[in-house]
């Protein structure tokens, strides 16, 4: 049967035609019957017939999505019709997209069967586009309020005081510890958080917002549901007002921090100001299609720049970046803008108006980008990390300052190490050296050479005493009693030394300034002190000054001074006006051996035994030197606490009187060194003694153990041997024979060494004697007590 839908007479043909929007007719299959000419326009035909002839399938031909032809269908067999039903189509011909909006009915025979659907089709993509921008520009704002510390909002105020939120941030969650769409159902919930004290000031500022007051900034306590109070600004401005209230805009800030700041800074109004002006980064917005920047008010002043100086900002900083970080600069930026890097981070120096460097964090993001991924707009701040750029490179150079402390640390212990086998070799020669002087007898022609051996090593020995001293190895009297008079006497034996040419000027205070300290050992340091300047003049004339005074050091001139902690010291000073040092020689200047002199003219071990001698006295000492500048040396010694100066009380004592040797006295004598055994083993059988010498503790034990009815008056034993110690062979011995008397011989005697010995029962500790003349001094001491 041939339908006729639209009757030419009596009906609303016309109407059909005139509509400004689609109309059609279609079969239940999805084939198009009718077309007005609307319809026509809006899918690219120019009539009617044209388009009837080119649409077979509506569902796969029109619809961008085919399903949508089935949820139309499904609606309109529910329902009967169909209202508003959006969908992307394509304009039939030319295949373009756009939105429509339909509404449809289906109309039946008189049996109730489906003839045919009939409908209107409206164009909406400019609206579906504006709901699109819409959409992008909420998400745009809420990227950008993401950035914003605080909580951005945006409220509408009735005349009765109600409150309607239109829009309000995330960062409300961080303030009050719930979500954003919890306060816009509900605008009094905050209500609920105010602090008791100050709801009549807020009470006011209701009142002046009611009665139109433009601006408002208020600063408010809240206390959270756990107890905690918050401090939270709250700035708002009014944009606009109807005859029903007024819209404001505003943010909410967390200023916690900054209030415990204000109340620990109350006492120095000048020192919370700039900590408040100090806090806070630099804000800046890009708009990079239109090479247009925005900064925050305080970015100017991070600079250097006044409010009213008319300068290009976003220039200046790039041009004012150091050239060095440039390349740097520009790639951590292509690397973000490549999406390559997920933020823009970058760490670079910029001068400032008053030409001075400024280290400058800067970090930001792309907040949009078009639909090939160009970015457009990029928003970031600066930071001001001058210092921690500055902490930074004080750490390195305190690092550098322990490896050098370490690497002398262990040269000192090699040096001691050193020092110890050489004295020992030394002890031999000097001992074999007098016996031969001896035996020879005064008149022989070689005593002329066996006394310029003599003097060779007694320099020797003096070297190595220097060596011990700068390992640290000798004992320390340490005593508190005043520095100046120290100073002094060593000035007095230093004028008298001094070659002709050069002036000793001394700056001494009248006060003590107290310390703990071995005397002999500080007047050593400021010796050597001195003969170095005076060797640094080359025989030329020059001034040599000597200072000290007391200064007061706190904890950041501790640390660059290598790790001294704050307090008072006493600080002695050695300058020169000689040539001076480069930089290369005043890093390797304490080294032991190290020196500028030529072959011969000196051993290098001057400085670094005072570097030795002040370490141990919990000091350290610096220098202050350029070429052709001289240089000067300056040693802190922490002062001592306010107590009673304790002097040495001098000491009275009898001429010596050397002991008579006890003939055929049985002495058994142990060490490690087997020319110094040798030695010692002739020295007392010459001197009329029975000796018995070992090469180390076990062999001496074993002959006690195998010999027990050979008699023993004293054993003499080395502390420091392979295997078992002096103390080990104390123990055993006296085991195999109580009461037998052990004498003990060490290097390095110290509280610890003698508490050992004394369990062991040691009848005495010594330590290393000068010569074999003071060893047979020692052992015939021991005798003679031993007898009493």
């Amino acid at each position: 049967m041939t339908l006729s839908p639209f009757p030419t007479d009596g009906d609303f043909s016309s109407l059909f035609n005139f509509l400004p929007i689609g109309a059609y007719r279609s079969s239940p299959g999805g084939r198009m019957l009718r077309a007005n000419q609307a319809l026509v326009a809006l899918n690219g035909y120019t009539s009617e017939a044209e388009m009837l002839e080119a649409v077979n399938d509506i569902a796969m031909e029109w619809y961008v999505d085919p399903t949508r032809r089935a949820a139309f269908k499904s609606l309109l067999e529910r329902d009967g019709f169909v209202r508003g039903f959006i969908s992307e189509i394509h304009r039939h011909k030319t295949r373009e997209r756009v939105w429509i909006s339909e509404n449809a009915h289906g109309v039946r025979d008189a049996t109730g069967a489906l003839r045919y659907y009939e409908g209107t089709v409206e164009d909406i993509t400019d609206r579906m586009s504006d709901q699109k921008a819409l959409r992008d520009s909420e998400e745009q704002l809420r990227l950008i309020t993401s950035q914003v510390p605080g909580a951005v909002f945006s409220v509408y105020v009735r005349h009765d005081g109600e409150r309607e939120y239109r829009f309000l941030s995330a960062g409300i969650k961080d303030i009050y510890g719930f979500e954003a769409e919890d306060l816009m159902r509900n605008p009094s919930l905050l209500g609920r958080y105010f602090h008791p004290e100050d709801q009549a000031m807020l009470e006011r500022d209701r009142r002046a917002i009611l009665a139109g007051q433009s601006n408002l900034e208020t600063e408010f306590r809240v206390v959270l549901p756990d107890g905690t109070i918050k401090w939270i600004s709250n700035r708002s401005s009014a944009v606009s007002k109807d005859e029903k209230g007024f819209l404001r805009v505003g943010m909410l800030l967390d200023i916690t921090d900054r209030k415990e700041a204000e109340a620990a800074l109350h006492a120095n109004e000048a020192l919370w100001k700039l900590a408040l002006e100090s806090a806070g980064d630099g804000v800046w917005d890009w708009n990079l299609v239109t090479d247009e920047e925005y900064f925050s008010s305080g970015m100017k002043a991070m600079f250097g720049y006044d409010e009213t100086d008319d300068v290009n900002l976003s220039f200046e900083l790039d041009n004012s970046t150091h050239p060095e970080d440039v390349p740097q600069m520009l790639a951590d930026r292509q690397a973000h803008f490549e999406q390559r890097a997920p933020v823009y981070r970058n760490e670079r120096r910029i001068r400032c108006k008053d030409g001075q460097w400024k280290w400058v964090l800067s970090r930001g993001m792309v907040l949009s980008r078009d639909e090939n991924g160009k970015p457009l707009r990029m928003i970031g701040t600066h930071t001001d990390i001058t210092e921690h750029k500055q902490a930074e490179a004080q750490q390195r150079a305190l690092e550098v300052q322990l490896r050098e402390s370490q690497k002398m640390e262990a040269i000192g212990t090699l040096a001691g190490g050193v020092a110890h086998d050489f004295n020992n070799l030394l002890a031999a020669i000097l001992g074999n050296l007098a016996l031969a002087r001896e035996d020879l007898g005064e008149q022989h022609p070689a005593q002329e050479s066996l006394t310029e051996i003599n003097r060779a090593a007694i320099r020797a020995r003096q070297l190595v005493q220097q060596i011990l001293t700068f390992s640290r190895r000798q004992t320390q009297e340490m005593v508190r009693q005043p520095l100046t008079p120290l100073v002094e006497e060593a000035l007095g034996l230093m004028r008298s030394l001094l070659p002709a040419g050069l002036k000793l000027v001394a700056r001494l205070p009248a006060a003590g300034l107290p310390v703990l300290a071995d005397s002999t050992q500080m007047q050593q340091v400021l010796m050597n002190l001195c003969t170095n300047a005076w060797q640094a003049m080359e025989g030329g004339a020059g001034d040599i000054t000597v200072a000290l005074r007391e200064v007061r050091l706190d904890a950041s001139q501790g640390l660059q001074l290598g790790g001294l902690a704050s307090g008072a010291y006493a600080c002695l000073s050695v300058a020169d006006n000689g040539p001076g040092m480069d930089e290369a020689t005043q890093q390797r200047i304490f080294e032991p051996f190290f020196t500028t002199k030529a072959p011969g003219a000196g051993t290098g071990l001057g400085l670094a035994v005072v570097h030795g001698i002040v370490k141990a006295h919990r000091g350290v000492i610096s220098l202050h030197s350029r070429p052709g500048e001289g240089a000067r040396f300056d040693v802190y010694l922490p002062l001592a606490p306010e107590a009673s100066l304790e002097a040495p009380a001098p000491a009275v004592a009898a001429a010596p009187t050397a002991a008579p040797v006890v003939q055929g006295k049985h002495v058994i004598y142990i060490d490690d060194y087997e020319a110094l055994v040798f030695l010692v083993g002739r020295l007392l059988r010459k001197q009329g003694y029975r000796a018995s010498t070992f090469e180390s503790g076990e062999a001496a034990v074993a002959w006690l153990r195998e010999n027990p009815d050979d008699a023993v008056d004293l054993v003499v034993t080395d502390q420091n041997m392979p295997g078992m110690s002096g103390v080990d062979v104390a123990r055993e011995a006296r085991a195999l024979r109580p009461g037998l008397r052990v004498a003990i011989v060490s290097g390095h005697v110290n509280d610890k060494l003698i508490a050992e010995a004394t369990e062991a029962g040691v009848s005495d500790v010594m330590g290393k004697q000068d010569s074999m003349d003071a060893l047979g001094e020692a052992i015939r001491e021991l005798l003679a007590r031993a007898t009493r």
